[in-house]
Formats: C-alpha cells, structure tokens, sequence
C-alpha cells in the first residue's frame, strides 16, 4: 500500500520552555490535522522583554501528516 504525505510549517510559543513549545504545536496541530507522523524543529529563538528578560521560547516547526 502507498501513501502520499505532507509536510507544513508552524510556530508554538511557550513561557515555559522549548520543549513545552514543541508539545503545545503538535497538540494543536493534531486538533486539526489527522495522521501526524512526525515533527522536525527547524528553528527556536527566544522571545525577551526590553530589559533582556526571557519572555518567550519560540519554536518553527516542520510537521509531516499522511493523506487520507
């Protein structure tokens, strides 16, 4: 059996962490889109506040989700 799959960009932020980034992007992608398969990061950066604070873990990622 074959299957076709795609691959689209989104970004999650988080006050926590990187990783709670990571988990906050795939749960909301998994709301919309059916048959995840993976996610790759692409990018992560940090958001800060004017006095240098850390305000923001920002994450661009890669997910793959089959078609149906």
């Amino acid at each position: 059996m074959s299957s076709v799959a795609r691959v689209t960009e989104i970004s999650a932020v988080s006050e926590i962490s990187f990783e709670d980034a990571v988990k906050t992007g795939v749960a909301r992608a998994s709301e919309t889109l059916r048959g995840l398969q993976s996610a790759w990061i692409k990018e992560q950066e940090v958001e800060l506040s004017p006095d240098g604070k850390i305000t923001g873990y920002k994450v661009n990622m890669m997910v793959t989700f089959v078609l149906e």
